[in-house]
């Protein structure tokens, strides 16, 4: 019998699917069983034309990655337009690490701002860590002191469970610590020879295109569908239902030869193999 846990695709995932045919790339990830979804760029269309899509093949957007300065730029719209999505969660990608090294105490007071913003407007702030926040500022790692400064109600952990483990640290170890703070965890599979070697991807900046080369091949890493990489994708399961989580959220950011919906139809069929 399968756990009722609610299963999504951050739609990174496939985003070449997405540029090329948002309604035919949506109608697959129904078709494959996912019933959740999180956004991550918008492909040039509104939030009410995304929200028909969405209607129309019964996904649910639960949340979307949107850099904070989205907000800045567009105020109480920002939140209308991702409240319009039917979304309820907004994530921090990714932030740049010299951020929190040249001004910790700012950029903490920044995101207390954001996400004090997003919840008088209805959302609520998440934070998506890579493997640069497990580094330690003043014996602390940036991803501890964020959650220890920014008030609870105001920031929760999406705890992406590839860059925790890349970064050296087990995932469920994260996931209990933090039990009872968050309500969505990223899964994430991947191979890799070298641990903790430095970034092997490509951030993204404000624009929406990538920024930094990713080094990957340098390091033998490799992201993989569900199932099929060096994660204990089951003990992270448990580890994330014990600790509060409502949703878990495939994500693939490359997927190589393999087509993008293949490895999220391969995913999600793992996910069944194991009872969710």
């Amino acid at each position: 019998m399968e756990h009722q846990v609610k299963i999504g695709l951050q739609l990174y995932s496939i985003r070449n699917k997405m540029a090329a045919d948002m309604e035919s790339a949506l109608r697959s990830v129904k078709e494959i069983g996912y019933d959740y979804v999180e956004l991550a760029g918008y492909y040039d269309k509104s939030a009410e034309e995304i929200a028909a899509l969405l209607k129309k093949y019964d996904l649910n957007c639960i949340s979307v990655h949107q850099m904070p300065s989205f907000y800045d730029e567009r105020g109480v719209a920002g939140a209308e337009f991702v409240r319009t999505l039917g979304a309820r969660y907004s994530a921090i990608p990714w932030y740049a690490k010299e951020h929190y090294v040249k001004d910790l105490n700012g950029t903490l007071k920044y995101f207390e701002k954001i996400g004090r913003f997003l919840l008088e407007n209805g959302l609520v702030l998440l934070y998506h860590n890579h493997d640069f926040e497990l580094t330690q500022i003043g014996g602390k790692t940036i991803l501890d002191r964020i959650y220890e400064t920014v008030p609870e109600e105001l920031i929760q952990p999406e705890f992406d469970v590839c860059w925790l483990k890349y970064a050296g640290y087990d995932p469920c170890e994260y996931l209990s610590t933090y039990a009872g703070r968050y309500d969505i965890v990223h899964l994430k599979d991947f191979t890799c020879k070298e641990m903790n070697g430095g970034p092997v991807y490509a951030l993204i900046g404000a624009d929406g295109k990538e920024s930094v080369p990713a080094t990957k091949e340098e390091r033998n890493f490799a992201f993989r569908p569900l199932g099929s990489g060096l994660q204990d994708i089951p003990a992270i399961m448990k580890a994330g239902i014990a600790g509060g989580a409502e949703y878990f959220i495939v994500e693939q950011d490359e997927s190589y030869d393999t087509d993008s919906l293949e490895a999220a139809r391969q995913s999600r069929e793992y996910l069944r193999s194991i009872g969710y």
